[in-house]
């Protein structure tokens, strides 16, 4: 397995590069955004170098709201799905971009057991629970910590689950932190702590289209590579049946370069149960210290290539199947089924009902860790 030689030191790596280069300095700020129903105010917080990057992320469910990134000619587009204002993420959230937790993904029926303790958490997924529940980390106002501008802009922002919310146990700590490279790299950091035996599972949710979230097409001839020899099949519930599948001789099969839309109506039972892809690859046997190569996602027609790198051992690839005509996104756009996808890292969905999947349990005194590392560059154009 591919690993990364730089994301340990890259941070430190940045910083002694840009120091020795100021011009090459990154910059933070932070602005108004809206404000929520009860009166409380959300920020937009800017990232930007010169480079021609940028990324906005508000307080409001630690969201991903825009990222800009140049293609093959040096144009600058926004690469993911969501909204231009507060409102829309109120009103029809999807996720868009959003930090989510506790537990990302799915749980079987919303229940779970720990330590001889059954708990039944939100069912808001039909019989499961997705993403945390009714009121996840989603849709929390989350506290913005430290903002910093110099070699590396970023911004961690803070949030505390109390002992029950949405049916989990345990007060947790949680931190998001967003940081922009001079080399076209976005890393994020999720860290949580808490004072019981809990389950933690966090990700970001971003929909991404490489060719602009304001293109008005799909992403059927994105390039996607997934190195993974197995993924996890779902029930009729989208609840992993706790098998390991060969991808080979699938639609699931995207060890080498693949277009996402080649086969993605050939009628697989699979395909047909998710209404196209909503599964998890399995990347690694097992959480790592150190990050890994998860996707590879490229766009012809813009010339943009964006590699996915993270520290958990499942990726999920969502092909935005239930988006339906009836979301008005950025520039007024309609976003139809297949304008963008999700490519989630994290533990696999219902780990905490399913042994071999191993464990998303967090102790006391332990800090659970995601990194997850946005690297982008070009190619010539198609």
């Amino acid at each position: 397995m591919k690993r990364s030689p730089t994301f340990g030191g890259f941070l430190a790596l940045a910083a002694g590069l840009m120091l020795a280069s100021p011009a090459w300095a990154a910059e933070a700020r932070r602005a108004a955004f809206g404000t929520l129903p009860d009166g409380r105010a959300v920020e937009v917080i800017s990232l930007s170098n010169d480079r021609g990057f940028s990324a906005k992320i508000l307080s409001y469910g630690a969201i991903l709201q825009a990222l800009l990134v140049p293609d093959a000619r040096g144009r600058k587009a926004d690469v993911v799905l969501g909204y231009d204002s507060l409102d829309g993420y109120l009103q029809k959230p999807n996720y868009f971009g959003s930090s989510v937790g506790r537990y990302a993904n799915r749980i079987a029926k919303a229940r779970f057991t720990l330590d001889g303790q059954p708990y039944q958490v939100a069912a808001n997924d039909g019989p499961n629970n997705l993403h945390g529940g009714h009121q996840g980390f989603d849709r929390k106002l989350w506290t913005i910590g430290k903002v910093v501008s110099g070699p590396v802009a970023s911004v961690t922002l803070t949030y505390t689950s109390p002992d029950g919310e949405e049916g989990f146990p345990g007060t947790m700590q949680v931190s998001a932190t967003y940081s922009l490279t001079d080399k076209g790299e976005l890393a994020v950091t999720y860290r949580a702590q808490s004072d019981k035996p809990t389950l933690v599972n966090l990700t970001n949710h971003a929909y991404f289209h490489l060719g602009g979230a304001r293109s008005g097409r799909g992403v059927e001839d994105h390039m996607l590579t997934i190195p993974a020899a197995t993924y996890t099949p779902v029930d009729a519930t989208l609840i992993p049946t706790g098998q390991f599948a060969p991808v080979q001789d699938t639609p699931f099969d995207f060890r080498q370069p693949r277009r996402i839309g080649d086969r993605w109506r050939d009628g697989d039972p699979q395909m047909a149960l998710a209404r196209g892809y909503d599964h998890n690859w399995v990347v690694t046997p097992k959480p790592s210290p150190s990050i890994h190569l998860d996707a590879r996602l490229a766009d012809p027609a813009s010339g943009r290539v964006m590699e996915l790198w993270s520290n958990q051992p499942g990726l999920q690839f969502y092909s935005g199947n239930f988006m339906d005509g009836t979301i008005t996104g950025k520039s007024g756009q309609i976003y139809r089924q297949g304008d963008g996808l999700c490519l989630e890292p994290q533990v696999f969905p219902d780990t905490p009902n399913q042994p071999a999947f191993g464990s998303a349990r967090l102790e006391p005194g332990q800090t659970y860790e995601h990194r997850i590392l946005y690297r982008f560059s070009t190619r010539a154009k198609r």
